[in-house]
């Protein structure tokens, strides 16, 4: 790690210390080195390191664990990651939507619980409250349901990357809302919740592609005129 250069110390002292992360020179877990060391490798003040590593936890690169230290959290920028997800075509969003969609209805097949499946149905009912609404109400209590959906999956992985892909899914379901893409009907929401309830992976992973398949073909028929 080089010193931080005088102009612009704070910006310097988060480049570097990025740079360590990005390169893996601190694996994701790690604790990296505390304020003083940090202080006395970058070459500026103990405030100045505080403040590079306040920005560097907001993006997501670090976490800080009172009374523990600073440890690595991830080696990708969420931001510059959801950037580039928002610069693909929407088919390719589609797409990763369904996949991800459909692995988390398997998985809610073997795992859900009657608890999860009645507030499944209530969440629905909510959205159909607001299909005459405001879109934007709308749009929230849709997106509501299919996270809950990837929620009774039970699989924390799989609901982090659903959160993070979240932002693309909103523009997806506003697209159906104002009438760019087919929106499925309360029926296909309700088949999705029936298809978990029966306990059969195959047929609730079956019925969740059955549901983004309509999007997809209309995807294909806008990109082929």
């Amino acid at each position: 790690m080089q010193p931080a250069a005088r102009t612009n110390l704070a910006d310097t002292a988060i480049d570097n210390i990025r740079a360590e992360i990005v390169s893996n020179r601190w694996p994701v877990g790690d604790r990296i080195p505390n304020e003083a060391a940090l202080a006395d490798m970058l070459g500026v003040s103990r405030g100045t390191v505080r403040e590079a590593v306040r920005v560097l936890v907001a993006q997501g690169f670090l976490e800080t664990k009172q009374g523990s230290g600073t440890y690595v959290r991830s080696i990708i920028n969420p931001d510059e990651s959801l950037l580039r997800i928002r610069r693909t075509g929407l088919r390719d969003q589609v797409e990763a939507r369904c996949a991800l969609e459909v692995e988390a209805a398997r998985l809610a097949a073997l795992r859900h619980t009657p608890e999860v499946v009645a507030d499944l149905r209530q969440l629905l009912a909510d959205r159909g409250e607001y299909a005459a609404a405001r879109h934007d109400y709308y749009v929230e209590h849709d997106l509501a349901f299919h996270k809950a959906v990837v929620a009774a999956s039970c699989n924390l992985a799989l609901i982090e990357v659903y959160e993070f892909f979240s932002v693309s899914t909103q523009e997806i379901i506003r697209a159906t809302v104002t009438g760019e893409l087919p929106e499925p009907d309360m029926a296909a929401h309700a088949a999705i919740i029936d298809a978990i309830e029966s306990g059969d992976p195959d047929k609730a992973a079956s019925t969740a592609r059955a549901f983004m398949a309509p999007l997809l073909i209309e995807l294909d028929r806008l990109l082929a005129s």
